[in-house]
């Protein structure tokens, strides 16, 4: 076989397996939580939307004011909208924190307990707030998501009480509720904080517009800072 002739097999062999390589599909890549940076939109804190009966939609004023005094006192891009997410879409991965409140009943579908796992494996955040009535079933439906976690009290010395203003005896206590002590309570994953809960204290309240609570002027400003810390917690850790 003549030089010549090799060389022209060998050329519509190489055409032939790039030909193929180019029909072939793009590698599955894992999915994971977009994190802000400058050339990333702002920071959007999404309220979770459930099934159950709770209210999860009270309050919208909350976030918005959270984000805005976040923006005030950080320097932390980020847009004060009031958005929510469907924990079984794949939107859910577009924010680095979500937050879910309310008085009911929450309840999850198969599809949302896998999906909202695999947001916290790729590093998502969940803060959890009782607004009064949901804490049952939260704590069944957080089972679910990671039933190999057991939900643990936070020290007052964790990062979280400190990651921008100081709290040195861990949660404020905003609304009485049973008038029991606040709990902040904590799920782990690789040693990382993923899951933030209040109990007996409901920080968001303090969010709200003024008129709608009639905190006084302190438990708001306590509300809003250490609802800054965990904002400032979820994006650092």
């Amino acid at each position: 076989m003549s030089i010549r002739l090799i060389t022209s097999v060998l050329v519509l062999l190489c055409a032939a397996v790039l030909a193929f390589a180019q029909r072939m599909p793009a590698p599955t890549q894992p999915r994971t939580v977009q994190q802000p940076n400058a050339q990333q939109s702002a920071v959007k804190l999404a309220r979770v939307k459930y099934s159950g009966g709770g209210d999860w939609y009270n309050d919208p004023s909350a976030e918005v004011n959270l984000l805005r005094y976040v923006r005030a006192h950080t320097n932390i891009l980020v847009d004060a909208v009031y958005e929510f997410v469907d924990l079984g879409t794949d939107n859910l991965f577009l924010y680095p924190i979500i937050f879910m409140t309310g008085h009911g009943t929450v309840n999850l579908t198969e599809n949302e307990v896998r999906n909202l796992r695999a947001y916290l494996q790729n590093g998502g955040f969940l803060y959890i707030d009782d607004d009064y009535g949901m804490d049952a079933s939260v704590r069944k439906e957080l089972k679910r998501v990671l039933p190999d976690q057991e939900l643990r009290e936070l020290p007052f010395d964790h990062p979280i009480y400190h990651s921008h203003f100081d709290f040195p005896n861990g949660l404020p206590k905003i609304h009485e509720h049973d008038a029991k002590p606040p709990e902040g309570l904590g799920l782990f994953l690789d040693g990382k904080l993923c899951v933030f809960y209040t109990v007996e204290t409901n920080p968001s309240d303090g969010w709200a517009d003024p008129e709608v609570h009639h905190d006084p002027p302190e438990k708001r400003e306590a509300s809003l800072k250490i609802g800054t810390n965990i904002v400032v917690y979820a994006l650092t850790r």
